[in-house]
């Protein structure tokens, strides 16, 4: 495995008033105990709310921050003793956090960074041309970071944080604010490293489209705690999330009628909808009378979070 932790945790002392002069020192805890092991090509969805301990976790992971207790190796090194040498192993972005330099076109930032982690021209030159042909960098190759829109940038940073061939890449919200186009071309690129195999990639997003198109493994975080761990599937397993039909009829419900193996959810004019509860969408439409249009909506992943984080809450 190359990421591995155990109860690991981190606290920090918040000062806070306690009447009109005195002041109280409290320890708040942002990561409680988790558990992680990550293998190696793995591309892994790591979410909760805010304030949940997602960008802690990774600060510890990255050597940024010192855990409090527990004990945690990347690609085999720990990140605060070993800070250095696990510089040249992971790539990161983070948020506002550029590697780019702002005043220089975004050419001369690469061939900067090839000299910062002392990359032989050949590997430079390979990886480089696989990122500007995925990620479509051509065209702004000249620009100046600091003339980029957002979208063009972030594919920038993305280039900057694989040029010296990580092993590991950690994200945290690659996708925020960026626009349709970007989007798809960020998880287009994404995709194509997870088909590889050979980055492992932790990605954090409240961007809940980029879990679902990459992510067959998913972390939930909440309070410190990591409260799921497995596919997205097994998500909806757990919280009983059921598929529903929308039904346009011919005339309107009658109020009285039952269905075996569905549960009816809404009534709005000539638009039904029912709930799957242990028929298929046949058996269902059998029973059926005359209508007009018919949808099947699978369940989103919006939901199943949002029960998860009451579930928990509550």
């Amino acid at each position: 495995m190359i990421i591995k932790t155990a109860g690991l945790r981190k606290d920090f002392e918040v000062r806070k008033k306690a009447g009109r002069l005195r002041r109280v020192t409290e320890t708040v805890t942002a990561v409680d105990g988790v558990d992680l092991t990550i293998e190696r090509g793995e591309l892994l969805g790591y979410i909760g709310p805010n304030g949940a301990g997602k960008s802690t976790t990774l600060k510890m992971l990255t050597g940024i921050m010192v855990p409090s207790a527990g004990e945690v190796t990347v690609c085999g090194l720990r990140p605060v003793p070993d800070r250095v040498a696990l510089a040249r192993r992971i790539g990161s972005v983070f948020g506002q956090r550029s590697q780019l330099w702002w005043d220089l076109p975004l050419r001369d930032s690469f061939a900067l960074l090839r000299h910062v982690y002392r990359v032989p021209e050949a590997e430079h030159t390979t990886r480089l041309k696989a990122c500007r042909k995925l990620l479509e960098l051509d065209e702004f190759m000249d620009t100046p970071v600091r003339q980029l829109s957002l979208g063009q940038r972030m594919r920038g940073e993305m280039t900057a944080a694989l040029l010296h061939g990580p092993q590991v890449l950690f994200l945290d919200e690659p996708t925020i604010g960026l626009d349709v186009v970007s989007k798809q071309a960020v998880r287009e690129f994404l995709a194509s490293l997870r088909d590889k195999g050979d980055t492992t990639i932790v990605l954090t997003t409240h961007d809940l489209a980029d879990i679902e198109k990459l992510c067959e493994r998913l972390i939930v975080i909440d309070h410190g705690r990591v409260v799921h761990d497995g596919s997205l599937a097994a998500l909806h397993d757990r919280y009983q999330m059921k598929k529903q039909i929308v039904v346009e009829l011919e005339e309107p419900w009658a109020g009285d009628q039952r269905l075996d193996g569905a549960a009816l959810v809404g009534v709005e004019g000539l638009l039904i909808r029912l709930e799957l509860d242990g028929a298929s969408v046949g058996q269902v439409v059998a029973q059926l009378p005359a209508f007009r249009d018919l949808a099947v909506v699978e369940p989103g992943i919006e939901d199943v979070i949002t029960r998860l984080y009451g579930s928990d809450r509550g």
